[in-house]
């Protein structure tokens, strides 16, 4: 037993050598742990204010109360100091009280140089000591602020383009003036999703759900125009925002604290319209922009909340290089369009146009046409650079011998700012008759536009619907249903004429009801797409032709489907101001499933009362299945 104590006793003995020797040590590492009081008081002043809780610093992380309690709609784990930080405020703040005092190499890495929006913010909440701090301040961003000294901010919408998918809605960004005085040297901050998908119905499911990442990006200002690639076919409006010099430094700031910083992007809400009114937010606390929005945004409505919440100091307009061609081209008759093309094409030498027996300002305008067009087919990649640089020059040579136009004609009309066009969302009130049963009929659409709405702000000719819904009561029977659901419902009709061919296109999509059978109404899907061509002219307006495809599907249906092809005509005119009509037939043949014909004929009448509300007229025709039904139906509109 006492041989066995010995044993023990000795090998105890090395751990207490041990313990006692380091325990020195370890005691020291845990003081070193521990927080210097000057950062604890910090915290713990933090925690007393609940800065955690005040606005400013949900506008800095992007937070937002969803339905399963806070989080930030940044999804890029580099944004946040804490693993907790996308949806604990609290925590963030902390973790970034408690990172501006890491010491770092690199000044520019450093949480208070990397986050320099939420530095600024802090330090005036707390009355931080910057002296305490390793890095006290961010010269590298004083540097950048001292070196592009920037003035003001402007908001930019270049308007829609149908034909790209991107740009269907228009697009918004920001540009920052500096004391260089020059517009195309001002600084462009953009926020939109990386992709290269030219598949518009592909763009869109993505886009619906997230799949794409947006980042925030800042360009100098002619930079940003160079890299639309379809910039040549949409105008741009600039709204001076009245920020002073200190707004506009904190939305830089924020803007710094983004860079390289990834949310995702979803084509409804937290698109380029949207988190571009977090940087005014942060600019201008007061604002809080981005809780005056709804589940959508659209372009459009982010100008309209700019406006309303009284940002706006005044517009400018730049017409797209297609709508100073057609511009220039409306001053001349068709022997003036002819002319240009061919000086363009290089079928005519300048030279030869001194001798045309014309005047002189018919002339110039032939010239400036033909110079105009030349730039849009190089822009295009349609013409090489050798060619173009010999027939632009030689174009210019002949310009410089006829001397100066009538400027005031030359200038292009102004049209109606986007600002002032009807809102984007609508609601309907409708009463009609069909076949003898009367009805009441409430519809809603979220979004945006259509054929027969005031174009005032519009693109003429273009159909943008999302999420139509149509609720019909019959009295006779009392009977509720479903008229329509219509997922999308898009249009572009582009009137073709010498210098565009354009295509236009549609594409639909939802639930209907249509006639059967059995003489009775039935819901089905429908699938609906069609292209052609649209021309327009003064006495007809705009008319169209379209080859068109349908498929139905639902239960109603021999063998559950009726897949069809056929074709529509059509015409558009606005006869006064405010009443515009749109004529169109549709024939469909069904040969495959449930075979049948579908024909109808219908003529749709819109009045604008105001800019927000309307009356709408409808008469239409039509026969399936050996069954014809007539339906007239008026509506009230209004739009929100």
């Amino acid at each position: 037993m006492q041989g066995r104590y010995e044993r023990l006793k000795r090998s105890i003995s090395p751990l207490f050598f041990v313990f006692f020797l380091f325990f020195p040590l370890v005691f020291a590492v845990q003081v070193q742990a521990e927080e210097p009081p000057y950062l604890t008081d910090l915290l713990e002043s933090a925690r007393q204010k609940e800065l955690h809780k005040d606005r400013y610093w949900h506008t800095l992380l992007h937070y937002k109360k969803g339905s399963f309690g806070m989080r930030s709609l940044i999804d890029d784990p580099k944004f946040f100091l804490s693993k907790e930080g996308k949806y604990h405020p609290e925590a963030e703040l902390e973790a970034t009280i408690r990172a501006f005092f890491q010491k770092a190499d690199d000044e520019t890495k450093h949480p208070v140089c990397r986050f320099i929006a939420r530095y600024a913010w802090i330090k005036e909440k707390l009355n931080l000591d910057a002296s305490q701090l390793p890095v006290p301040e961010c010269r590298h961003f004083e540097g950048i602020m001292n070196h592009i000294k920037p003035e003001s901010v402007t908001l930019i919408f270049p308007t829609s383009y149908m034909n790209s998918p991107a740009s269907m809605f228009g697009h918004t960004l920001l540009t920052i003036e500096t004391a260089y005085r020059s517009k195309l040297l001002s600084y462009a901050i953009n926020y939109s999703a990386i992709t290269t998908e030219t598949f518009g119905p592909l763009y869109a499911i993505k886009g619906l759900f997230g799949f794409y990442k947006g980042y925030f990006s800042i360009l100098p200002y002619y930079a940003k125009i160079q890299e639309y690639s379809d910039v040549n076919h949409r105008d741009i409006w600039e709204y001076p925002l009245n920020l002073n010099a200190e707004e506009t430094k904190k939305l830089l700031m924020h803007i710094y604290e983004l860079d390289s910083i990834y949310s995702d992007y979803y084509f409804f809400d937290e698109n380029c319209s949207y988190d571009l009114l977090f940087l005014l937010d942060a600019a201008r606390p007061s604002l809080d922009l981005t809780d005056q929005c709804n589940w959508w945004v659209i372009p459009l409505d982010t100008i309209k909340t700019v406006k309303k919440n009284r940002l706006i100091t005044g517009v400018v307009y730049r017409p797209s290089k297609t709508t100073k061609i057609k511009h220039l081209a409306s001053l001349l008759p068709k022997s003036g369009h002819k002319m240009a093309l061919s000086m363009a094409k290089g079928d005519l030498e300048p030279d030869r146009l001194l001798e045309q027996k014309i005047s002189n300002e018919e002339k110039i305008r032939v010239c400036d046409l033909a110079s105009e067009y030349l730039q849009y087919e190089y822009s295009k990649k349609d013409l090489t650079k050798k060619p173009y640089q010999d027939r632009f020059l030689k174009t210019l040579r002949v310009r410089s011998l006829l001397g100066e136009p009538d400027e005031d004609r030359y200038r292009v009309p102004t049209p109606p700012r986007p600002d002032e066009g009807h809102d984007s969302s609508r609601f309907s009130l409708g009463i009609g008759i069909r076949e003898g049963d009367l009805f009441q009929e409430i519809k809603y659409r979220p979004a945006y536009h259509d054929l027969l709405d005031n174009e005032n702000g519009y693109k003429e000719g273009s159909q943008i619907v999302f999420g139509n819904t149509a609720l019909r009561y019959y009295s006779s029977d009392k009977r509720l249903e479903l008229e329509n659901l219509d997922f999308i419902d898009i249009v572009s009709i582009s009137p073709r004429d010498e210098f565009f061919q354009s295509i236009s296109w549609k594409i639909k999509t939802g639930l209907v009801q249509k006639v059967m059978k059995d003489g009775e109404d039935h819901l089905v899907y429908e699938l609906n797409s069609g292209g052609g061509f649209a021309f327009k002219n003064d006495f007809l307006g705009l008319w169209y032709l379209m080859m068109e495809t349908d498929l139905n599907v639902g239960g109603a249906l021999d063998g559950g489907y009726a897949a069809g092809i056929g074709g529509s005509m059509g015409l558009i005119k606005g006869l006064t101001d405010f009443w515009k009509i749109h004529f169109f037939t549709r024939d469909i043949y069904y040969g495959l499933g449930d075979t049948h014909n579908a024909f109808e004929a219908a003529l749709l009448q819109n009045f604008t009362i105001s800019t927000n509300t309307s009356l709408t007229l409808e008469i239409s025709r039509s026969k399936a299945h050996q069954f014809y039904q007539t339906e007239a139906k008026a509506y009230w509109n209004l739009f929100f």
